[in-house]
């Protein structure tokens, strides 16, 4: 991984947690895999504790690590490094996304009360005339009571926002290909086809990820179908988004939208969004950030002690399952 993303994973007590039930490698971290140090290392490593900026483990990398049977990611996606390879010579992978979904869905939830509310909105008038409207004049669209929460994809971060939305009085539409009906039943939702989730809620939260059958999904149709002040909540993509439909809907005042995530990433200085009051656009933040990367050690560190026990990984990256993953 990078010096960066070593320094800002594993603290020093999760590193002496490693070092408890391994054979740790001394520090720095390799972020060349091509150097002698790194070829040193790699002939003796049989896990590789993996991060953001982690190398292609291509078939050069891979002769110079005989022993390597497992990779154990501290951070989501593991397209970019793990190459066929890998896969061709049977290696174990693991992969922390299930924990990095935890922040991103309470992001979402949070944008989702907050939108639903008005709370940004109301706070900037708020501050600009000194003075509290009439509370009792609020228009009966403004809250969270049986509003309609459309959740784009059953990812681990989607079935996620389903479980936190359960406490709240709000009801949820699911549009997910590969989700039947029972299992929609099973989650608590209501199973749609795409353009009904688009047309019959109030926020539609994306949290499919960006594969080549998922690049420009929520096209212009659908975000001009979503009713008049309507929520987009993005948190996977900004691909999977057409932008200039968005930015068409936000700027005429018809949608408002919430993106931690943008296309490009990040938007031109000159862009309309950044001035848009309808647009709250966040610094791709919503995944593990601050305290919460130690959630991602943590995960790391219970992965490796369950490998080297025999029980096998409980969060395994499965070949056959990569054409869906992010």
């Amino acid at each position: 991984m990078s010096q960066d993303a070593a320094r800002a994973v594993l603290d020093p007590s999760s590193l002496d947690a490693l070092g408890a039930i391994c054979d740790l490698a001394p520090l720095p971290a390799l972020d060349d895999l091509t150097t002698p140090r790194a070829r040193e290392v790699l002939a003796e490593v049989e896990v590789l504790v993996t991060g953001w900026g982690c190398p292609p483990l291509d078939a050069s990398v891979l002769r110079d690590a005989p022993r390597l049977r497992a990779v154990v990611h501290t951070a989501g996606s593991v397209r970019g490094f793990v190459t066929d390879a890998c896969w061709e010579r049977g290696i174990e992978v693991s992969s922390a996304a299930a924990a990095n979904a935890l922040p991103v869905a309470e992001y979402t939830l949070a944008m989702i009360l907050l939108t639903g509310k008005r709370v940004l909105e109301r706070a900037r008038d708020y501050r600009t005339t000194r003075n509290r409207a009439d509370w009792l004049g609020t228009p009966h669209d403004v809250g969270n009571y049986r509003r309609t929460v459309g959740i784009l994809s059953a990812s681990l971060i989607g079935r996620r926002v389903v479980e936190l939305l359960r406490p709240h009085d709000v009801e949820v539409l699911l549009h997910d290909p590969y989700v039947s009906d029972a299992d929609a039943a099973e989650l608590g939702v209501e199973r749609v086809e795409l353009a009904e989730l688009f047309a019959r809620c109030d926020t539609v939260s994306v949290h499919t990820p960006l594969l080549p059958a998922t690049r420009g999904l929520v096209s212009r149709t659908l975000i001009d179908s979503m009713p008049a002040d309507a929520v987009l909540i993005n948190t996977a993509r900004g691909a999977v988004v057409d932008q200039e439909a968005l930015t068409d809907a936000v700027l005429a005042g018809r949608i408002r939208a919430v993106l931690d995530v943008t296309d490009p990433e990040v938007l031109p200085s000159e862009h309309p969004l950044w001035r848009c009051e309808n647009a709250l656009i966040t610094p791709h933040l919503a995944g593990s950030q601050g305290n919460e990367w130690r959630r991602l050690a943590d995960h790391a560190l219970a992965e490796i002690a369950r490998w080297s026990s025999g029980d096998g990984f409980r969060h395994p990256v499965r070949r056959e399952r990569l054409a869906f993953l992010a």
